[in-house]
């Protein structure tokens, strides 16, 4: 699988990463043995970029990647997790969370402090079972943007100018934020999640002109926008909630399209995505071994060009957006 420098840092990385909310529950649960062989299944046509989080399930997406990746050799892969939620027990909460399922008893806490970073760290590497993580990203910092800047990205820098971490940079559902820690923080990398894709390409208003200016590296995950463009016709999710009418209207349109094309949606979504020049990473989710083997099958699919044209004529998505086989 090609091979693709992430931002200013040193690493190099695949063009397509598995993503490991849903091997953490995400909207239903994952058995031990399915998400192995999720994770089994990128490995074999060639994934070697991970990602990962303590709020993934509540710990469970960080130990099910860690036990697989600690039987291969240390330096194929690249990882990254992420900092700013801890997980404690929680004796108030009753019933399962509303997004993650089958996960142990425990609950995120906000800290984006200095030393909650770094508590954050050391029990991602347990939990892990690894010695080192290669990405660390700042997660979902919306209300705390002071105390990410001053708390959990001083301790990020700290620990990528030691050696122990290879890149930093913030993980978000959202461009604006995004866009600003650009300018105030010397960041690697971000994960952007659902904020470029067939139905929402807000980012290409400040954030990547920006990223592409500053040679900062943008993983792009949420490419479905929680399942919509995997499958519009049936009960659509879109940003984690049910998706509104109109939303699903417009997913049903791209679908049409891609029918008159002989196409599959999800093609087309993973690959428009990856056309943009400040996207490096496309971050594809899966909860079984087929829907991993699929994704990355897609991403490589044949699509005609009159498809692209057809698309290009619409007004369907933005007009800035650059569509694969265009001249740049």
């Amino acid at each position: 699988m090609e091979r693709v420098r992430l931002g200013r840092s040193s690493l190099d990385i695949t063009r397509l990463g598995l993503g490991t909310a849903p091997l953490g529950g995400l909207f239903a649960p994952v058995s031990d043995g399915d998400a192995e062989a999720t994770i089994a299944a990128a490995w074999s046509r060639g994934v070697r970029f991970y990602d990962t989080a303590p709020l993934y399930g509540f710990g469970l997406a960080e130990q099910r990647l860690g036990a697989f990746l600690r039987r291969q050799p240390r330096d194929s892969y690249v990882i990254s997790t992420k900092v700013g939620r801890l997980l404690r027990p929680d004796p108030t909460a009753s019933g399962e969370d509303p997004h993650y399922k089958g996960t142990p008893p425990l609950r995120p806490q906000f800290d984006y402090s200095h030393d909650g970073v770094m508590r954050s760290v050391e029990e991602s590497l347990v939990r892990l079972g690894l010695d080192r993580i290669d990405i660390l990203l700042v997660h979902d910092p919306d209300d705390h943007y002071d105390e990410a800047v001053a708390g959990a990205f001083r301790a990020l820098q700290r620990l990528r100018d030691d050696g122990s971490i290879k890149a930093i940079g913030a993980g978000m559902n959202q461009s604006e934020m995004l866009a600003r820690f650009a300018e105030a923080v010397p960041v690697d990398c971000f994960l952007l999640a659902g904020r470029y894709t067939l139905l929402d390409q807000g980012a290409l208003t400040a954030l990547f002109p920006i990223c592409e200016r500053q040679n900062i590296a943008i993983i792009l995950g949420g490419i479905y926008n929680s399942g919509i463009l995997a499958n519009p016709h049936g009960p659509a999710k879109f940003n984690y909630e049910d998706a509104d009418a109109a939303l699903v209207a417009r997913a049903r349109q791209l679908d049409a399209l891609c029918r008159q094309h002989g196409i599959e949606l999800k093609a087309a979504a993973i690959q428009f995505c990856l056309a943009h020049p400040a996207v490096t990473v496309g971050l594809q989710g899966a909860r079984n071994a087929q829907e991993a083997a699929d994704n990355i099958a897609l991403a490589h699919a044949p699509i005609p060009p009159a498809f692209w044209r057809d698309l290009r004529a619409s007004d369907l998505v933005d007009a800035r957006a650059p569509l694969p086989g265009e001249a740049p």
